[in-house]
């Protein structure tokens, strides 16, 4: 038989209300008493109606993170596990529960999110990737819907957002490759309608020209951050009649789809080919050869988006730190597959 707030409420001594009040944490309700009815919350195994209580509330102790592919894709690229990971483990600790919202576009994205705020069953949301010309942020800001970006707006600039400085990240993968010698340095990038492909994109051109070596549109390669992209990429690149000794991968992903394309065309990494890539997700430090990697902090960022977007659905009107960015730090993990010296393409 089901223990109702009415049999804690009789055995307690006290109102139902008393008993809703201890649920909520209600500062009226004395130190005292609060710990009472826990306690014969817990002989009796009550269990609160979540529901009911959001009712009362009107928050549901629950949010959301959108996926901007279908799960069982993105769920192919560790990322995103370690990103997930750091939300859970924040909202976890804060009470919280979390739900996944994807769609297989923008249009589906967008339905997905709006039915689960309009429907009450999330207090807000947490984006994990920011394109340009964005429906579902502009949905969420014209509604004044509580959410957080992983990545950065190019359009709204006081949004709640947890983002790496990518633009200097490139910059130090790309002048790590310049001082190991490289002139001839190429980019292997993700769909070009994601900031942090245009992000990553511009601290490469950024060190090139800094350095005053020679920037050519066939050494910048688009595609997904998957393998397939780093592979489909090596057909290319090897076959150019002056190819780069040295490639920027948006992710290790592709990286590790670089390696595959290299193996099966018989060149070696690093003598023929040096690598840098971002992410420093666990399997670089195993792949043969090891890669060097731009570690960007992943579940740091994951753990800081839950936390910033679960204070603002509290204190919707709290100052979140004097800042709406936050940026975690980055740094270069050098590995075997860039640490061949390269300074022999200099006289070639």
């Amino acid at each position: 038989m089901t223990v109702t707030i009415k049999d804690v409420a009789k055995k307690a001594g006290v109102s139902p209300s008393t008993v809703s009040r201890v649920l909520s944490n209600h500062p009226r309700i004395s130190l005292e008493t609060s710990r009472k009815v826990k306690a014969i919350m817990e002989d009796m195994g009550y269990t609160p109606n979540m529901m009911a209580k959001s009712l009362v509330s009107k928050t549901t102790n629950s949010i959301c993170f959108s996926l901007p592919k279908p799960a069982e894709e993105l769920f192919s690229n560790l990322f995103f596990m370690e990103l997930i990971r750091g939300i859970v483990t924040q909202a976890s600790r804060s009470g919280y529960d979390v739900l996944i919202s994807s769609g297989a576009n923008e249009k589906e994205e967008l339905e997905a999110v709006s039915r689960l705020l309009k429907g009450r069953r999330v207090d807000g949301v947490i984006l994990l990737y920011s394109r340009t010309d964005d429906a579902v942020i502009d949905f969420l800001e014209s509604n004044d819907y509580p959410f957080v970006l992983v990545g950065r707006s190019d359009r709204y600039e006081n949004i709640l957002s947890v983002d790496n400085d990518n633009v200097m990240a490139a910059y130090d993968a790309t002048n790590h490759l310049i001082s190991m010698g490289h002139e001839r340095i190429g980019f292997v990038s993700g769909p070009p309608n994601l900031i942090v492909s245009r992000d990553r994109l511009a601290g490469y051109r950024k060190a090139l020209l800094n350095s005053g070596l020679e920037m050519r549109d066939e050494w910048i390669v688009e595609g997904e951050f998957l393998q397939d992209s780093g592979y489909r990429a090596m057909s290319f690149f090897m076959n150019l009649p002056n190819r780069p000794t040295a490639l920027v991968a948006v992710d290790d992903m592709v990286s590790f789809g670089i390696l595959r394309g290299l193996n099966e065309l018989k060149y070696k990494v690093p003598d023929d080919l040096a690598i840098v890539s971002f992410n420093n997700i666990p399997l670089s430090e195993l792949s043969s050869p090891p890669i060097s990697s731009i570690d960007i902090g992943i579940y740091h960022l994951g753990y800081t988006a839950s936390q910033v977007l679960i204070q603002n659905i509290k204190s919707p009107n709290h100052d979140v730190g004097y800042t709406n960015r936050f940026v975690i730090p980055h740094r270069l993990i050098v590995r075997e597959s860039s640490m061949y010296s390269h300074a022999k393409n200099k006289t070639e």
